[in-house]
């Protein structure tokens, strides 16, 4: 049995550990807040860039454009956005199982390019191809970071380094659900709406302006920065939530094992004092005797 002296030491400790948690979890959550509101408005924006994709969608066959060459999947690169640092609970474990899985079930090669310290050091220790690795800041990644992103993903497949794209990323519902979500984004495909019998097709027709060509040119560029920067905020939003529900747990286990040490100290402390009057007790008897 641990000794009173140990046991003082272990209930100071469990004090700084609650301390440092409870800070932490403090931080995670006003993060959180910060990142669910950018991902509250982004999400209409994102929605509306669909919507419009749809709609040129289903004014037939769309003029050649690099972003929509479609070509034989002999290499892939998978976006893997992570954490850069742990203490999220399981988002980064439930990110990288996610991924990894998906990396086995394809027959053709795939690279990864990572967005966060953690699926780097992950799948660079296990031999996979990185071929690239962007770190973003602790409170979350911004448009900055998604501009940097889009514009290398997009140099390899118009370069042909790659012959498709797909984004792994955590979609956000709340603090303690989100849900490791794989997407393709190149070459980009028009969403198909819930309408999209022949009849309905028959009746669309549209006049572009400016002309096709210039309107691809400005607008798939766009959608391809939306999507990837969506997914980057949903993954930030989730991190944070993750991180918050992980550290408050962490603080009400320290809370509960700081009780029970101080119930085992009492209870070691009464035992010593009883002993010590004992012991007097039997000496005393043992003078008078």
């Amino acid at each position: 049995m641990a000794s009173l002296k140990q046991i003082r030491q272990r209930i100071r400790t469990s004090k700084n550990i609650q301390q440092i948690t409870r800070a932490m979890k403090l931080v995670a959550a006003a993060r959180l807040n910060r990142a669910k509101m950018r991902v509250e408005e982004a999400r209409p924006y994102s929605q509306k860039m669909r919507e419009f994709m749809e709609s040129v969608g289903g004014a037939g066959d769309l003029p050649p454009h690099p972003l929509l060459e479609r070509r034989p999947v002999k290499k892939a690169t998978l976006l893997l956005i992570t954490a850069e640092r742990g203490l999220a609970g399981s988002y980064n474990t439930n990110l990288l199982r996610k991924a990894g899985d998906w990396l086995k079930a394809q027959e053709f090669t795939v690279n990864l390019f990572t967005v966060g310290k953690k699926g780097n050091v992950f799948f660079g220790k296990r031999g996979y191809d990185v071929v690239d690795t962007h770190t973003v800041p602790t409170a979350g990644a911004g448009l900055d970071d998604a501009v940097e992103v889009t514009r290398r993903i997009r140099e390899m497949y118009e370069n042909g380094e790659t012959d498709a794209v797909f984004v792994c990323y955590s979609r956000f519902y709340s603090p303690i659900r989100q849900t490791p979500e794989i997407v393709q984004v190149l070459p980009i495909e028009p969403p198909q709406s819930e309408e999209t019998s022949e009849d309905t097709k028959a009746k669309s027709d549209y006049k572009f302006e400016p002309q096709p060509d210039e309107l691809l040119s400005l607008l798939l560029p766009k959608y391809l920065l939306t999507l990837i920067y969506q997914a980057m905020l949903e993954s930030s939003a989730s991190e944070h939530g993750a991180r918050m529900t992980a550290m408050t747990s962490a603080t009400d286990n320290a809370g509960k094992m700081i009780a029970d040490l101080t119930l085992t100290a009492n209870r070691a402390r009464q035992a010593a004092i009883t002993k010590e009057i004992l012991e007097i007790v039997g000496g005393a008897e043992a003078l008078n005797g």
